[in-house]
């Protein structure tokens, strides 16, 4: 089976049957050999990878930058499964960039614009006053995409599907990229 149509069996059953949100999944970045992690969200599923949307500038930009390689773990716990996907990430088009950001609630356009993300401040209170101020300046006008802000997507190499079983005998297969070929394998639990 081709692991991106498995893929897409398991998100549209947690879709249907996931209470919370079934977008949500763990992003690992590594920078300088330290691991990070961090909930994000799917926003586009490509046939050839998954697109998170994110301030470059941030944290998880920073990181992406100076390590393309990225891993993303889904995991739906009414279902008792999970996915999880490594690969190498790259910044999507800016015109793709711009149209997924026109799309957003305004207050979210703004805040993109507000935050400098990651980065301290001085207050709660100075953040606000900042928002406050991108949303009197673009009360009238179309909000233009702040160009650290971007799309990035994820080329999978490897996939681990994982379904619990009774006794901590789970299931698990693993797809993995040779050469421009799927090959499976199934690992112990």
């Amino acid at each position: 089976m081709n692991p991106f149509k498995k893929f897409n069996e398991w998100f549209n059953q947690a879709k249907k049957h996931y209470p919370f949100d079934h977008t949500a999944f763990a992003l690992s970045t590594c920078h300088k050999n330290k691991p990070h992690v961090r909930m994000v969200l799917l926003k586009k599923i490509q046939a050839d990878g998954y697109i998170f949307f994110t301030n470059i500038e941030s944290n998880k930009g920073r990181q992406f930058m100076s390590n393309k390689n990225l891993s993303m773990c889904f995991y739906w716990e009414s279902l008792n499964k999970q996915i999880r996907i490594s690969g190498r990430g790259s910044i999507i088009d800016s015109v793709s960039s711009d149209k997924y950001f026109s799309s957003r609630p305004v207050g979210s356009q703004i805040g993109a614009w507000a935050s400098n993300q990651s980065n301290e401040i001085k207050s709660r209170k100075s953040l606000m006053n900042k928002y406050t101020s991108f949303e009197k300046k673009y009360k009238k006008n179309n909000i233009p995409r702040p160009k650290y802000w971007v799309g990035i997507k994820i080329s999978p190499s490897e996939f681990e599907f994982w379904q619990q079983g009774k006794f901590r005998m789970h299931k698990r297969e693993v797809y993995y990229l040779t050469k421009s070929k799927w090959q499976k394998k199934i690992l112990s639990p």
